[in-house]
């Protein structure tokens, strides 16, 4: 996404339902920035990151309008507990994140997962990456479901490589 798709960014995270709350900083707040950090504070963070054109993540179209998101990026922007070890040979910023979802309720369970975890990686691929690393819960997890299912992530050639905490695997794509 940039700073042209600002709006649509805005429309999405602001409806009803909407994650307006975070603003998709969640995993990316680091140091005082993380600190009594307010809704509208996240908002203006993260309209500066797209401003200077730091990766965040994709929009979803359905008719022209923004239905979805998903958070893509190179790992080092997202704060250091986020997921896995970097493994020997690899370039961190060739390993990117893929951290969070949004799709409005109504438009759940219509498939648009797999189709933004495709776009993802596609995106990823040609930003540079050469691993998609993603943080999937289990179906029954009572958090962190907006980081996906390991199903899913399985479906789409994901393999598990650890865990992060005690409900979120990590599960990784080689794009060689």
């Amino acid at each position: 996404m940039d700073a042209s798709h600002w709006k649509d960014f805005e429309r999405l995270f602001e409806a009803p339902g909407g994650p307006k709350y975070c603003w998709c900083m969640v995993w990316r707040t680091q140091g005082a920035e993380a600190r009594d950090f307010s809704s509208a504070d996240r908002k203006a963070a993260m309209r500066a990151r797209v401003k200077d054109r730091v990766p965040v993540g994709i929009l979803g179209y359905l008719d022209g309008k923004p239905v979805a998101w998903c958070s893509i990026a190179p790992r080092p922007t997202y704060r250091k507990n986020l997921g896995g070890p970097t493994l020997e040979g690899e370039k961190p910023e060739q390993v990117w994140s893929l951290a969070c979802f949004f799709i409005p309720r109504a438009l759940r369970g219509l498939g648009m997962t797999p189709r933004l975890i495709a776009a993802a990686v596609d995106h990823a691929r040609k930003n540079g990456a050469t691993v998609v690393e993603a943080y999937p819960v289990d179906a029954d997890s009572p958090s962190y479901r907006f980081m996906g299912f390991v199903p899913t992530f399985t479906s789409a050639g994901f393999e598990e490589v650890g865990r992060a905490g005690s409900r979120r695997h990590v599960m990784r794509l080689s794009l060689h």
